[in-house]
């Protein structure tokens, strides 16, 4: 039998004959179906590199980093990611096997690696539970499987990558090294040093931001990650004084803002919830019992309000709350905002300001406000966000002057703490992180 001859000339230029597919073992092509199988992002990634490995060599062998890697992954349900140690003991068995050179054993190693390497760091980069993020900049971005994978590639040090994305702020490193240390000695995890992880995570780790902790009741002035000072603060009340049933609606709660100016000689618009008992007063006592205290009735709490007559109120309907009206105590020393004030967006109206009652300061429990946040020293606290002592520039009322830059505020609630390297566990007496706590016992860390 002849063989046939292949063409040539101008019809083979024209019509040229593929060359034959290289031939790929079996092996070859179960990783490259386990490429493609990878989760979203993941099989973005390998695609890119057409399915060259990355962790590992196409002979098995691990980068360096890897152990680096599966150290992190091994404590990661500190960092929320639960299934961290589980899935590094999984990884760890995938690396050992695949270093045979065995290219589906690479495949599924790699994709086992950069599928919980993606988890963790999602993990890592979500946003806290039940914080108000007022200024959706400075809120947590998700981000995508590839990018992370390719954050990761680009890195100039991998050893550096890994340990920067997992150490997330200085100020989260402590807390999470206290909490080892302290379960390594064999206490319990419990819900409370989850939480106060997890809020911790997201704060800035270069930069400046004010941090009020409501749970420790004190303002932290924070520079790349280090504490610069901080004071004490009163912050809001957890019972009715007279019933002393729960008052939620007066919790400080947890928001991320941006302070852009500092208020000198404030208005404070009393709180609805306030104006009744005032009502009362005035009620037994006449329009005069408005005076030393100089409360005046307004339209409404804007920039600009209409002054009414107190005399043309219905007080007793006020006192029984049938009938709103709003009032507003003048600047003065008796004023509840005191002389300086730090306002940034939030729903609820939270501030940061100055108070006349030195006396709440000297009591360890601070919960005795309205929900805002009172300061011991808001004038050193504003030397800091202005970088001069803070002076007003009229005494006139409401005079809003601008900082040289807009500062973070992050207000949060941290029932544990490191303090000079060692766990501090609080009192929760607002009730967030109670559930399960000392209910949850972890395995002492290798």
């Amino acid at each position: 039998m002849l063989a046939t001859a292949l063409p040539t000339g101008a019809w083979a230029k024209k019509h040229p004959v593929a060359p034959p597919a290289p031939a790929i073992s079996a092996d070859e092509q179960a990783a490259q179906s386990i490429y493609a199988a990878s989760p979203d992002g993941v099989a973005a990634f390998y695609a890119y590199r057409h399915n060259a490995p990355f962790w590992l060599s196409r002979a098995g062998v691990p980068n360096p980093a890897v152990p680096q890697m599966l150290t992190i992954l091994k404590r990661a349900q500190f960092d929320g990611f639960a299934d961290g140690p589980a899935l590094a003991a999984q990884a760890e068995a995938a690396v050992a096997s695949a270093q045979d050179g065995n290219a589906a054993k690479v495949a599924y190693a790699e994709r086992l690696l950069s599928s919980t390497w993606v988890r963790y760091v999602q993990t890592l980069k979500a946003p806290a539970h039940g914080v108000e993020y007022a200024v959706p900049y400075l809120a947590p971005q998700p981000v995508r499987g590839e990018n992370v994978l390719f954050d990761a590639f680009r890195a100039s040090s991998l050893e550096q990558y890994l340990k920067s994305t997992s150490d997330v702020n200085p100020i989260y490193v402590q807390l999470r090294d206290a909490i080892i240390k302290q379960v390594q000695g064999g206490a319990s995890l419990d819900r409370r040093m989850l939480d106060s992880l997890e809020r911790a995570k997201i704060l800035p780790a270069t930069g400046c931001f004010a941090l009020v902790d409501a749970a420790g009741q004190r303002l932290f002035m924070v520079e790349d990650g280090q504490i610069k000072d901080s004071m004490k603060v009163v912050v809001g009340m957890t019972q009715d004084k007279d019933t002393h049933k729960p008052t939620p609606e007066l919790y400080t709660p947890m928001i991320v803002s941006m302070i852009s100016y500092a208020t000198f000689n404030p208005y404070w618009h009393v709180p609805p919830h306030l104006v009744p008992n005032i009502a009362k007063g005035v009620v037994a006592a006449g329009v005069k019992a408005l005076k030393p205290n100089r409360y005046q009735v307004v339209d409404a709490y804007v920039e600009h309000p209409n002054v009414l007559d107190p005399t043309q109120v219905n007080w007793k309907a006020v006192a029984a709350g049938t009938q709103k009206v709003a009032l507003r105590q003048l600047p003065g020393p008796a004023n509840s905002m005191g002389v300086l004030k730090f306002q940034f967006p939030n729903i609820n109206g939270i501030y940061l300001h100055d108070t006349p009652h030195r006396e709440y300061f000297k009591e360890s429990l601070r919960t005795l406000s309205n929900g805002c946040i009172r300061l011991e020293d808001a004038r050193r606290f504003g030397r800091w966000l202005m970088g001069r002592d803070p002076v007003p520039p009229s005494p006139e009322p409401e005079q809003n002057v601008l900082l040289p830059q807009s500062v973070p505020v992050y207000v949060s609630y941290f029932t544990a703490w490191a303090d000079n390297g060692q766990l501090v566990l609080r009192n929760d007496f607002y009730g967030r992180d109670t559930d399960g706590i000392a209910a949850t016992k972890v395995a002492t860390l290798k």
